[in-house]
């Protein structure tokens, strides 16, 4: 992926494996797209309540959720599970979790808890 821009296309998956993740009952808290200082590509970032319990394989279950879904490996794009107690995870609830509507909003240049977004497309934060 382009790291200066997300295409069309990329939203649209974001937006398909986000249906898929909701469908299997796994409430997202946080979703979207971002290039975080430590990568050089676009990795779509995801956090779960349901994803951070012990004993759960949070990879293991977010691919299982997508295989049912139809989205198979190759269709998945690179993705970062991060903890809901995640110094960055919850700065952007902080700020935004009583936001009205973060679908769409776009960050970057920013210091959120401990990493730095370059660039950012947001689905979820709640």
């Amino acid at each position: 992926m382009d790291q200066t821009v997300v295409v069309s296309i990329d939203i649209q998956k974001g937006s398909e494996i986000l249906a898929a993740l909701d469908e299997a009952k796994l409430k997202v808290k946080v979703a979207l797209w971002a290039v975080l200082s430590e990568y050089d590509d676009w990795r779509l970032i995801v956090s779960s309540p349901r994803l951070d319990e012990p004993g759960v394989d949070a990879y293991g279950l977010l691919n299982e959720s997508l295989r049912t879904a139809g989205i198979d490996s190759s269709r998945k794009p690179p993705t970062l599970i991060l903890p809901m107690t995640d110094p960055f995870v919850k700065q952007l609830r902080r700020i935004f979790g009583k936001t009205k509507s973060v679908e769409g909003m776009r960050l970057g240049g920013q210091l959120f808890g401990d990493r730095f977004i370059r660039d950012a497309y947001v689905y979820r934060i709640s």
